[in-house]
């Protein structure tokens, strides 16, 4: 019969295993055998790095732990089984999908996303999905290209929005230069009229003088007359 520390124990690590649970956004079993250290701290390592982790629990631990949080993994708890808690919906899915690809000894068992159990299909399904890391960087780059077009679009709005008012500025600029055209034209007409006005006037006094002398007799024609 078991000691009371050691039931104590068993219930401290069933505890832990389910408040594990409820804070991962997934979690995945995995059987482990054949890897070597090497290989296992690689991949504690690469797990790590994607905001995720692996345990190694009995099987009777965690089938009381997913009993009480009512996840059904009875089938899939037989032989070693490792258990892979992570932050994000699908980063330990496909860290464990990568290195199964990688290493034989690796096998994936099931899955809990999404509050779903799933089973190895299921879970290469999710392993295609992009990391969150990858989604950001996606999102980050739709957003740069719809700042981008938009600021194309803003360009080209304001450059047709002026189009009209600089057509209209040349054009006044246009009937401005006609204007001092014109205005100059009539300027050098009306300099250049009294000069001829005043030639003709001088040609008509001058012909004017001309007759008078001609009609106008001398003293000594009037007295030629007297003496005849």
């Amino acid at each position: 019969m078991p000691s009371v520390q050691a039931l104590e124990e068993k219930q401290k690590i069933v505890s832990e295993i389910k408040d594990k649970v409820e804070k991962a956004k997934s979690i995945v079993l995995f059987d482990y055998r054949g890897m070597t250290d090497k290989d296992i701290k690689v991949l504690r390592n690469t797990l790590k790095d994607n905001d995720s982790e692996y345990k190694v629990y009995k099987n009777t631990l965690m089938r009381l732990a997913f009993k009480d949080l009512g996840i059904d993994f009875e089938q899939y708890l037989a032989g070693p089984t490792a258990i892979a808690f992570s932050d994000d919906d699908v980063a330990a899915v496909k860290v464990l999908s990568d290195t199964a690809k990688k290493n034989d000894a690796l096998v994936l068992k099931a899955g809990y996303v999404e509050k779903q159990v799933c089973d190895q299909d299921k879970l290469k399904e999710f392993a295609k999905i992009p990391s969150r890391e990858a989604l950001y960087a996606m999102i980050a780059s739709g957003m740069v290209a719809i700042v981008k077009d938009l600021s194309i679009a803003l360009n080209l709005y304001a450059e047709q929005k002026d189009a009209p008012a600089e057509a209209e500025v040349k054009e006044e600029t246009k009937t401005e230069a006609v204007v001092e055209e014109t205005t100059e034209e009539t300027v050098e007409t009306n300099e250049e009229a009294p000069a001829e006005e005043t030639q003709e006037e001088s040609e008509t006094v001058e012909q004017a003088a001309s007759e008078t002398t001609e009609e106008v007799p001398t003293e000594e024609t009037a007295d030629a007359k007297e003496e005849e």
